[in-house]
């Protein structure tokens, strides 16, 4: 629809260029006025200001002005409501939009909000829509959210500091917040504001400085992440043992044709098979796949745990396999 009116204005915008050219040229030859002379009587006749001609018109002038201020109104006419509706259409079709995405925001819940949509925000945006899962983004650069708008994205325009707009984008029903602001002291306000608004909400937060990790914990962030540090640490590893860190960048979590890890919880196995330890799961042979991990339901991460290891309801193991070997998990347990 927009490309629409944008080609209508281009079309009306040629033909006022044309009438304009078009009466300067005939001015000039018909009547014999200088350039200075045409472009003053162009002007006046197509715009009908009523000012005194530059010299008396003949007969074909007369003739010729008479079609040039017939031709003007047209053409005058036909962009100033092209104008007009393209103005109109864009604030409805805006409105139209803000209302589908409200909408749409008001009908989620367990989602994940995300704080900014720089850098490490597009990110993450990127990651969770790779993996299906709901988000809203929160962005006050208008330039960016207009820059992204043909992206299926819900974005709400404002300062992710002000509760109402944490609020817009649902943060009372949010299971998760990202907040990727490259201010630190912004990141902090919003911690404590998300945190205030919801009691359960799981926070992460980015963080420039280390003296910002201890207060964006103490304001109730879950977890706490440096990207430049990772970036660093990540480089290093790579001098120190370069096959290990490739080797570790193979398994790729891009999404889910590409997944080479999974972190599944006991009770989706427990509602199909009777399991009381690893070995009772019996992964490798049913899907391929090996148990690297396991979480305990306090948090605690048991590497590499032993078959006989007593599995517990709240608690989840990651699963190592190629992408074909995740696939055949999540189908034979309908997982996902």
């Amino acid at each position: 629809m927009m490309r629409l009116f944008r080609s209508k204005i281009v079309l009306a915008l040629f033909l006022m260029l044309l009438v304009l050219s078009f009466g300067v040229v005939g001015y000039k030859f018909i009547s014999g006025f200088t350039w200075i002379e045409a472009v003053y009587m162009t002007i006046i006749t197509v715009t009908t200001v009523g000012f005194s001609e530059v010299k008396p018109l003949d007969a074909d002038a007369k003739v010729f002005t008479v079609f040039l201020i017939v031709t003007s109104v047209f053409i005058f006419g036909f962009a100033i409501s092209v104008i007009t509706e393209y103005l109109l259409e864009r604030n409805a079709l805006q409105v139209l939009k803000k209302k589908k995405v409200k909408k749409k925001i008001d009908n989620l819940s367990n989602h994940i909000v995300v704080c900014g949509f720089g850098r490490n925000g597009i990110q993450a945006a990127e990651r969770l829509k790779e993996y299906k899962r709901p988000f809203v983004v929160i962005e006050k650069d208008k330039d960016v959210i207009e820059h992204h708008e043909e992206t299926a994205i819900l974005f709400i325009e404002g300062d992710a500091n002000d509760d109402d707009v944490l609020l817009k984008a649902g943060i009372d029903r949010a299971q998760y917040l990202i907040t990727a602001l490259p201010d630190d002291a912004a990141n902090l306000f919003i911690v404590l504001s998300a945190r205030q608004l919801n009691k359960e909400l799981f926070i992460i937060s980015r963080a420039s400085q280390v003296t910002s990790q201890s207060k964006l914990r103490l304001a109730g962030a879950d977890k706490v992440i440096m990207p430049d540090k990772i970036g660093g640490d990540h480089m290093a590893s790579l001098v120190v043992m370069p096959d290990l860190i490739t080797f570790m960048d193979k398994l790729s979590m891009e999404g889910e044709h590409t997944t080479n890890l999974e972190e599944v919880e006991i009770e989706d196995f427990t509602q199909l098979i009777d399991c009381n330890s690893i070995r009772d799961l019996d992964l490798r042979r049913k899907t391929g796949c090996t148990i690297i991990g396991y979480i305990e339901p306090d948090g605690n991460y048991i590497i590499n745990p032993e078959a006989d290891l007593e599995l517990q309801p709240k608690g989840k193991v990651i699963v190592l396999g190629r992408p074909e070997q995740i696939r055949k998990l999540n189908e034979m347990f309908q997982l996902g």
